[in-house]
């Protein structure tokens, strides 16, 4: 039987609070499930802007989209992850990862060391099992953002959601290797725009050779079409990779909320 699909806006944390309480609002009257957050040091902290958005949207669920493992103590991951599931009545999901690559120069900033591979992906297990155990059996759901095969092996082991953090021109071949093995548990991956027009900052948000990927007609990274031809387009995602959960930008968030209705009855 195939997996539910799910749907979530990534929704950058800035601004004043009035206004952030209505995008979270937004994402709920538009049929999304989920808020996800990016942790970045120029936006609003993550974690505090998602408890905000909670209350003020009280069936959404949220999530960081992700929280990079290097920039906090294993400890306070932990605990802040365990108060915000607490809080939300189990609305709560813990995104994390290892950080992206320009991460590193945030850690720098914040006296905090960036470690080899190797380190950063033991602080990811580190983080997640200082949370199972302040959750008892109460288990606070974990999704981890992963593409090489040790992150992924990680994940597969640990999480409860996995997003394949596949770039633009990543083939669907390859897309359904990192996909292997990892069984009974919700995937997902980005859609990094939705129609025809490719605006310059989804090229920046996607990352360097994203135009020309973007323009690919087999692309995983965007959706075109009616309707009925993204519908198909997310249905033989779920049938040929696994993958049952789309995060979309907030800026196409009106545009795919049509597929949204269809795929999901919201």
């Amino acid at each position: 039987m195939s997996a539910p699909f799910r749907f979530g806006v990534v929704a950058a944390p800035q601004g004043p609070g009035p206004a952030w309480l209505d995008r979270a609002r937004r994402i709920t009257d538009l049929g999304y499930s989920t808020l996800l957050t990016p942790d970045n040091l120029h936006l609003h902290e993550p974690m505090l802007s998602l408890a905000a958005a909670a209350v003020a949207a009280p069936t959404l669920r949220i999530c960081p989209f992700v929280l990079a493992g290097p920039l906090r103590p294993v400890g306070v991951t932990a605990r802040e992850a365990h108060t915000l599931s607490a809080l939300t009545g189990g609305r709560f999901e813990l995104g994390i990862g290892t950080g992206r690559p320009d991460a590193r120069g945030e850690a720098e900033a914040l006296g905090l060391p960036w470690g080899t591979a190797a380190e950063r992906l033991d602080g990811v297990r580190a983080a997640i099992h200082a949370l199972r155990e302040l959750d008892g059996e109460e288990r606070t759901p974990v999704l981890m953002a992963a593409a090489g095969p040790k992150a992924l092996a990680l994940a597969a082991e640990e999480a409860d959601i996995v997003m394949l953090a596949a770039q633009p021109a990543t083939p669907r071949e390859e897309v359904a290797r990192m996909a292997r093995g990892i069984e009974h548990l919700e995937l997902g991956m980005n859609v990094f725009v939705v129609g025809d027009e490719i605006p310059e900052w989804a090229v920046r948000w996607a990352g360097p050779g994203a135009a020309e990927a973007m323009r690919s007609a087999d692309t995983l990274a965007v959706l075109r079409g009616s309707t009925d031809e993204m519908v198909a387009e997310l249905e033989r995602r779920r049938e040929t990779l696994g993958v049952s959960y789309f995060a979309v930008s907030e800026g196409f968030a009106e545009a795919l909320a049509p597929v949204v209705e269809r795929l999901t009855g919201r």
